[in-house]
């Protein structure tokens, strides 16, 4: 069974069963890219729908929707944001037209589905349109951009939680390994003796700070253009109608959105978004280098570095018995590549915006969605499944460290660089440990030296730092 719509275009046949209409179709016929519908990024159309809620109730506040319509168009958009009709959300999430195509998608959706609800037939849209009803006093241009903010917020939120775990996960390690002296490394040599805490202490810093930024920068997407209508000017919506809506939104959300300053200026800039990107990519990098940092000193485990254990997740190979890889700082290492790629695609994108008018932000949100998503997997995963399983190979950690001449440099300023650095080059021509050949030449009396290489000593222990104060900072 098929009904009968029509568009500038000409008329189409629809599946009657189906609660989109002719202009989603096109746009699926047009738009074969990824076979990833709108659907697949469920926050942007629920914030599509709430767009649509808060613009039907100001309307209808300013009495420019009649009482039953409103009413229909209200509860259809309540069943969707209940969970109903997903998967009618069917154009590609990369589209030409700067969004039109998913604005569309929801105006005949909602239509549709108040039709329903008034015992009407689908398609009826002379009694209740998705353009002149459902997307009163609006156009793609306000609509598209402001549910990409209040999409990317909502993503953004998960994806700070995720990062709070994993920095829990790294400080209690801090606290677990914070007495075991290893050496520090720089260049990948030997430098000076430090903790094993104190290692992964720095990974709960650095990621902490970063979810700070990210915090930060998600603040910028609280301005949106809703009530700009098509390039900002605000034709077609009436005084009061921004404001309105925004209220409106506002409450459908439980976001703090304020109106942009220059509706004109809002409409065409996606610098937000590059900005929040930038942000994610930094995020990418230091979780990239953690992972680095992670198959190195797991290496071996005999014939590499071999100073932490990652837990076991599954056989690392198909011809090498009782090997085991190092797979998830491996996926977040990918995973932390995609961003930075997504991160120029974004640039790019916003680069390629012209005049009043930015027509790729749907690549810019795609792309966004992707990030965001992916990097929240992968902290939930690292922290899970490695982090909270690593042990310390203590022993060897002790003997290494006493093995090592970066003992030494803690004898600077009690035997002089001199005599320390010939030391240092005896137990390395020797293979004998620097303590051993200080006692020899009587440089240092064995109460002393003991005291100057002792742990706490030799890695400068200080109080663990309370992560969650860094926002104060």
């Amino acid at each position: 069974m098929t009904r009968l719509e029509r568009d500038s275009l000409g008329t189409r046949e629809i599946p009657d069963i189906a609660y989109w209409g002719v202009q989603t179709l096109r746009a699926n016929e047009n738009f074969p890219i990824t076979g990833h519908p709108l659907s697949t990024n469920r926050k942007l159309v629920e914030a599509l729908v709430s767009v649509k809620l808060a613009a039907a109730r100001a309307n209808h506040g300013l009495a420019l929707l009649d009482d039953e319509r409103f009413t229909l168009i209200e509860r259809a958009c309540e069943n969707i944001l209940a969970g109903e009709l997903m998967d009618q959300f069917t154009v590609d999430v990369i589209q030409g037209g700067a969004g039109t195509s998913s604005n569309m998608n929801a105006n005949e959706v909602i239509a549709n589905r108040a039709l329903e609800l008034a015992g009407r037939p689908r398609g009826d849209y002379a009694f209740l349109s998705p353009n002149d009803h459902v997307n009163l006093s609006q156009s793609t241009n306000d609509v598209y951009p402001t549910a990409a903010n209040i999409a990317t917020i909502w993503s953004v939120q998960d994806l700070l939680s995720a990062m709070d775990v994993l920095i829990g996960h790294f400080q209690d390690k801090a606290n677990e390994f914070r007495t075991v002296v290893k050496m520090g490394r720089t260049q990948l040599q030997d430098a000076v003796p430090m903790t094993l805490g104190q290692e992964f202490g720095t990974y709960a810093v650095t990621v902490a700070e970063d979810r700070d930024r990210l915090a930060e920068a998600t603040k910028l997407l609280h301005e949106i253009n809703l009530g700009a209508t098509a390039i900002g000017t605000g034709l077609n919506a009436t005084p009061g109608y921004a404001e309105s809506a925004r209220h409106e939104l506002s409450r459908v959300t439980g976001l703090p959105l304020i109106t942009a300053f220059d509706l004109i200026e809002a409409t065409q800039d996606v610098g937000a978004f590059v900005h929040l990107s930038g942000v994610l990519k930094r995020v990418a990098v230091k979780l990239s280098k953690i992972c680095n940092d992670l198959r190195l000193l797991s290496s071996g485990p005999r014939s590499g570095l071999n100073e932490i254990n990652l837990p076991a997740r599954q056989s690392g190979s198909s011809i090498m018995p009782g090997k085991v890889n190092p797979v998830i700082p491996e996926v977040v290492n990918q995973v932390a590549y995609e961003v930075i790629g997504n991160d120029l695609t974004i640039t790019m994108a916003a680069e390629g915006g012209q005049l009043q008018l930015n027509a790729f932000e749907p690549i810019i949100v795609h792309s966004l969605d992707k990030s965001i998503t992916h990097l929240t997997n992968a902290c939930r995963t690292l922290g899970d499944r490695c982090i909270s399983g690593i042990t310390a190979n203590t022993e060897h950690l002790r003997t290494s460290t006493a093995n090592s001449i970066g003992l030494a440099t803690a004898l600077n300023p009690h035997i002089g660089y001199t005599a320390a650095a010939a030391i240092a080059q005896l137990a390395l021509t020797t293979g004998r440990g620097v303590a051993e050949i200080v006692l020899d030449q009587g440089l240092i009396d064995p109460n002393e030296l003991a005291e100057l290489l002792r742990p706490e000593r030799l890695a400068n222990l200080r109080p663990a730092p309370d992560v969650t104060t860094l926002s104060d900072i």
